[in-house]
């Protein structure tokens, strides 16, 4: 079903958005690609909040994975509200924000310049203050977003990241994943609906389950279960899940299934397996096609879940444009 909302006609611009994002930067991700293989950082600190803070978790696995960099979340309000410095030689570190404004970011963004270390910002508002604090901004190109739950910038966010890996990896997998971003997002656009109104129709308490970069993106999809249709939703790892919150499965606990066909599938279906035959009720969202690259699948997923995750919002009378107590623009300290 389709809806009427904002938050859906904006996730559906996604692959031209993507594509544009891709070509226009292609030279500063270039450049910058070309440094890091100068510098050779010795780690990589991902700065944000919310869904940005998201994307780091993305950022670590790709990073770890394609090229060997140990890749942490920073804590922001060690700089704004413990006033301190940390030991930032020698490291890569990327921030994350649409708007580039947050006060705690750009604190733990000139902490961390003042530190020693390589700045990055992975901006929507080009015009935002952090750009005179890093080395080197990296746009988003999403445009403006009226809808205040992220979709298109975030997989902007996801697509900047896989081009920036590209670029300092020079992997010729990484380009094939990079050229097949936007007909990847296409394909889940036009693919069947997975996230049903009737499988969520008496859920307010639900787990997401996935491994590797699929666990990163988890992360997201509870988070727009929270914001836009009020479930509360936590995001585990499937294997983290074992190691003792697998007891709430005895309660017939809702689960949604985040699979994608990378390194980490066979262990993942494992561990799904496991809480079926303990009872639990089962959400499947898949990637639409075997022909992704295991890169991109995990954008591919997110892609039909925002779509499908406003016509559930719709039907459970939410309106996902404007969810109750959020705006857009969030001002923490």
């Amino acid at each position: 079903m389709s809806t009427n909302t904002i938050m859906e006609q904006e996730a559906r611009t996604a692959p031209i958005k993507v594509a544009e994002q891709l070509a226009a930067n292609e030279q500063v991700t270039k450049a910058l690609g070309e440094h890091l293989r100068e510098i050779k950082p010795k780690f990589v600190m991902i700065v944000g909040r919310g869904s940005s803070d998201h994307a780091g978790v993305f950022a670590k696995y790709l990073f770890e994975v394609e090229l060997g960099v140990p890749t942490f979340a920073a804590a922001p309000s060690i700089a704004s509200v413990y006033g301190k410095q940390l030991q930032l030689e020698g490291a890569l570190v990327i921030v994350i924000s649409q708007s580039g404004r947050s006060p705690d970011i750009l604190t733990q963004a000139r902490m961390a310049k003042n530190a020693g270390a390589y700045c990055v910002a992975l901006v929507n508002d080009e015009t935002a203050p952090i750009k005179d604090i890093v080395d080197v901004v990296v746009p988003l190109c999403a445009g403006e977003e009226r809808a205040v739950a992220a979709t298109k910038s975030y997989l902007a966010t996801l697509s900047a990241l896989i081009q920036i890996a590209y670029q300092w990896s020079q992997s010729d997998s990484l380009r094939q994943a990079v050229a097949s971003m936007p007909s990847a997002l296409q394909k889940a656009i036009d693919g069947k609906p997975q996230l049903s109104v009737d499988a969520l129709a008496n859920v307010n308490n639900l787990v997401v389950l996935g491994r590797g970069l699929g666990y990163a993106v988890t992360k997201e999809i509870a988070l727009k279960l929270k914001e836009v249709c009020s479930i509360h939703a936590e995001s585990f790892s499937s294997a983290e899940f074992l190691h003792g919150p697998v007891t709430l499965v005895e309660q017939k606990l809702a689960i949604v299934d985040v699979s994608v066909k990378d390194e980490s599938i066979e262990s993942h279906l494992e561990q799904i397996d496991n809480v079926r035959q303990r009872g639990a009720d089962l959400i499947h969202l898949n990637q639409t096609c075997d022909d992704i690259h295991p890169r991109v699948a995990p954008l591919a997923v997110l892609q039909r879940f925002y779509i499908d995750v406003a016509a559930v919002a719709v039907a459970r009378g939410i309106d996902p444009d404007q969810p109750a107590g959020l705006k857009k623009v969030t001002q923490t300290l």
